[in-house]
């Protein structure tokens, strides 16, 4: 949304609110139109749709109490809208644009770039770069010398693809990458080695020039130096004068213990060299994990599935178990029932504070084959053991057969 929009537009007629409205009253306001003008309840009604886009745009900054007040300012400065904003001040300016005719602020807002109001580029940077003064100078300055000053390096974004161990217990990885760094040539001055940077003689170092149309003073970046202030002559040759460059670097991350899948870690510091003295920016670096062949992760706890055979589930046993730092001893009670988890406690993703624990999950597994001795003891084995599924065969029976 253009300053020009702000000046030219009467938000609380769309509404049909008061200037004094209170919140409350403004929501009702756009609740009623917004059911009454909505699309869907106007179908092919191009006048309904306008109207709800207006409403809706008019709900968007008197909603907001921050750009509502900016609104009511640049209304009370410069009419209520319409032809009141267009011919500016009553009169016009004397001795202004037109020599004394009714000053377009509209074109003015336009030339100047229809910034959005609340953000960078508001009405207060838009009044100050454009009447006369030590202000719109100053402030033009003042963004100049930020721009041609110490500058904050990039932050970088990278990838690094670990092991699941690696991931769980924690590595250095070296990492190479591309960014942009000071150029090794001119050490970042932009001049061919051997030559130095001078002052800009248009603006004498300052960045900004200034120009007068009327009662107006117009302050912008000096077109001569691009606002640095310095004037390079003879460009690096390697950076064609930007004091900057595209390099390959190497450098070495330690990747914390107990990082996920996707995770994205920050690295204070270690992106892009700052520019002319400034900070380095950040690094960040989204990890990616490989699948393990026996353990998987829940949270901070690893999984691991065991089979076990029948009598082992029946009679009780001690396994010898992995983990990913070494072997730990897990006893299977007695009649232990297949897909039962047990837990090893302090033995999964370590951590800040308590590690994780390993569940194992046991499963029995069932021969696929069996020799004739093998199957003549199984059913020995079942006529001893009985029916499991008492209260199923009593059922079946109750229900006198299969149908």
């Amino acid at each position: 949304m253009s300053t020009r929009d702000f000046i030219e537009k009467d938000y609380y007629a769309a509404l049909g609110v008061a200037q004094d409205a209170d919140a409350a009253a403004i929501k009702k306001a756009y609740r009623q139109l917004a059911r009454d003008l909505h699309p869907d309840k106007n179908p092919g009604n191009a006048d309904a749709e306008a109207r709800f886009k207006d409403v809706s745009e008019a709900y968007d900054v008197l909603s907001d109490p921050k750009r509502r007040a900016e609104y009511d300012e640049a209304r009370r400065l410069f009419g209520s809208g319409g032809a009141g904003a267009r011919a500016g001040f009553p009169g016009g300016f004397p001795g202004g644009a037109g020599g004394g005719q009714p000053f377009d602020l509209g074109d003015l807002f336009g030339a100047a770039g229809g910034s959005r109001t609340g953000g960078a580029g508001g009405l207060g940077d838009l009044f100050g770069g454009l009447f006369g003064g030590g202000g719109g100078a100053g402030s033009a300055r003042a963004r100049s010398q930020a721009a041609s000053g110490p500058a904050r390096g990039q932050d970088v974004e990278t990838e690094a693809t670990l092991s699941f161990e690696e991931a769980i217990l924690g590595v250095t990885v070296p990492l190479r990458m591309q960014s942009p760094g000071t150029c090794p040539t001119c050490s970042g001055s932009g001049a061919r080695p051997g030559t130095s940077p001078h002052t800009c003689p248009v603006c004498q170092g300052a960045g900004v020039t200034s120009r007068s149309q009327g009662a107006f003073a117009f302050s912008e970046p000096c077109r001569n130096c691009r606002g640095t202030g310095q004037v390079v002559d003879d460009p690096c040759p390697t950076c064609a004068g930007n004091g900057v460059t595209n390099q390959t670097r190497t450098i070495t991350v330690r990747i914390p213990a107990g990082v996920k899948d996707g995770q994205r870690i920050r690295l204070a510091g270690k992106g892009a060299p700052g520019r002319r003295g400034g900070p380095a920016g950040d690094l960040f670096v989204v990890v990616h994990v490989s699948e393990h062949e026996l353990f998987g992760r829940k949270g901070n706890d690893l999984t691991l599935t065991v089979p076990i055979t029948f009598a082992e589930a029946t009679l009780g046993a001690t396994l010898t178990v992995p983990t990913l730092d070494g072997n730990v001893t897990l006893k299977v009670p007695a009649g232990t029932a297949s897909g039962q988890t047990l837990r090893v406690r302090g033995r999964g993703v370590p951590g800040k504070g308590r590690p994780g624990d390993l569940l194992v999950t046991v499963e029995v597994a069932v021969p696929k084959r069996l020799t004739p001795a093998a199957e003549d003891a199984v059913k020995v084995l079942e006529a001893e053991l009985g029916d499991p599924r008492p209260r199923i065969t009593a059922a079946v029976q109750q229900q006198g057969g299969a149908r």
